[in-house]
């Protein structure tokens, strides 16, 4: 029968309680637990290698939130006198982060393992990262500059890692420390939705001075990000 959320929190508190008999310390939230003791970064590093064997205990998932607007698209400089309209391209990659701002989408097991175990607590699948392109009709009066900016829904999972070393490391097989992982949702979570606009400013006398480039006079123009 499968064991229900209630029953695998019961389970992980005992397997803690007893590896704790059996000597393990927990990391604590400073970069260093002791001049002899492992760094947070270092406990990680062993997770992500499959050099520690790590799990990920009791996820709770936070409430979900629309995060911060970032640029996506090229930007459109207007140096004509009418608006200037394009179809520009846009595309967003947003990953996850741990609670002292780490990557945890570049490589390694933790991903994976964070997965596992939102899926077998909450029954769906957690992601890392979310990827997203499209295209959008962008008007820009004279004299500004425009560009497409995204915002992504985004969700924390907090919860304790643990890993056991098949020999003791750092004088223990046992390590604990919480984190907090922040990362992409599924649009529509917590009835947040992922927002794209356009947006726009005034250029700035610089931008203005190039808009008299030969390459530039009396157009509209488009430049990288």
């Amino acid at each position: 029968m499968m064991m229900n959320r209630v029953g695998r929190q019961r389970v992980a508190r005992v397997a803690v309680l007893a590896a704790t008999a059996c000597g393990v310390l927990a990391v604590s939230a400073s970069p260093a637990a002791a001049a002899d003791g492992p760094t947070r970064k270092e406990l990680t590093a062993d997770c992500a290698s499959g050099l520690g064997k790590c799990t990920f205990n009791e996820p709770v998932l936070g409430q979900a939130f629309l995060g911060k607007f970032r640029q996506v698209s090229d930007s459109l400089y207007n140096c004509s006198s009418s608006d200037a309209t394009q179809t520009m391209s846009w595309s967003d990659a947003v990953g996850s982060t741990d609670s002292v701002g780490v990557s945890v989408t570049a490589g390694g097991n933790i991903a994976g393992i964070v997965d596992l175990s939102v899926t077998a607590s909450y029954g769906h699948t957690w992601s890392s990262t979310h990827t997203e392109s499209s295209s959008l009709n962008m008007t820009v009066k004279p004299g500004e500059v425009g560009w497409i900016s995204r915002a992504q829904v985004m969700q924390t999972v907090s919860g304790t890692w643990q890993t056991h070393y098949d020999s003791p490391k750092w004088g223990h097989y046992y390590w604990f420390w919480k984190d907090t992982i922040t990362g992409p949702a599924k649009n529509g979570t917590d009835g947040k939705n992922n927002v794209v606009v356009v947006k726009s400013r005034k250029m700035t006398a610089e931008e203005r001075r190039s808009c008299g480039a030969e390459d530039h006079q009396g157009r509209a123009f488009v430049e990288s990000r």
